[in-house]
């Protein structure tokens, strides 16, 4: 087959005192995310697509929680790690369209910079990286501001 399609979803708690990763751009913000890494939720959401849609487990698999090595990762070199892997099958990302839901900060000023970011590590045009960002009117764990969360679909191509 010469492409293939994948998902991804991941979620970090919000606390305050951390620092808020999306999409590798450091956004102002009271809370950021809790994680064992950086807390990139956007970026691990798009990793777990992409080794999804190459049959290579997930994120955790690669780059596990419980290792010292990932400790405080920047999830930007967890991003080109997996886009090495991928092609280690012979893959490279066609596209990634990915949402983010949370209530607050407001992201658009921010979306795309988060493009061009992905765009750069992954080695595809701007056009190719389509990021969201929504609300979940004040309902569920993002709308309370607990936590946010992302949804990420790719396609992969032979190269």
């Amino acid at each position: 087959m010469n492409f293939k399609i994948g998902y991804g979803y991941d979620v970090h708690r919000l606390a305050e005192g951390e620092t808020l990763w999306l999409g590798g751009v450091l956004i102002p913000y009271a809370k950021g995310t809790v994680a064992h890494s950086d807390g990139d939720v956007l970026i691990h959401a798009l990793c777990d697509a992409m080794l999804g849609a190459a049959k290579m487990r997930d994120i955790g698999y690669h780059f596990p929680d419980t290792s010292s090595e990932f400790k405080n990762i920047d999830s930007k070199l967890l991003l080109q790690k997996t886009k090495e892997l991928i092609a280690g099958k012979g893959f490279e990302l066609g596209n990634a369209d990915m949402t983010i839901a949370a209530q607050k900060p407001k992201l658009k000023d921010f979306i795309p910079e988060m493009e061009k970011t992905l765009a750069e590590i992954l080695s595809v045009d701007d056009d190719a990286i389509s990021i969201k960002a929504t609300t979940t009117e004040k309902l569920g764990f993002e709308g309370r501001e607990e936590g946010i969360s992302v949804h990420a679909v790719v396609l992969i191509v032979k190269q």
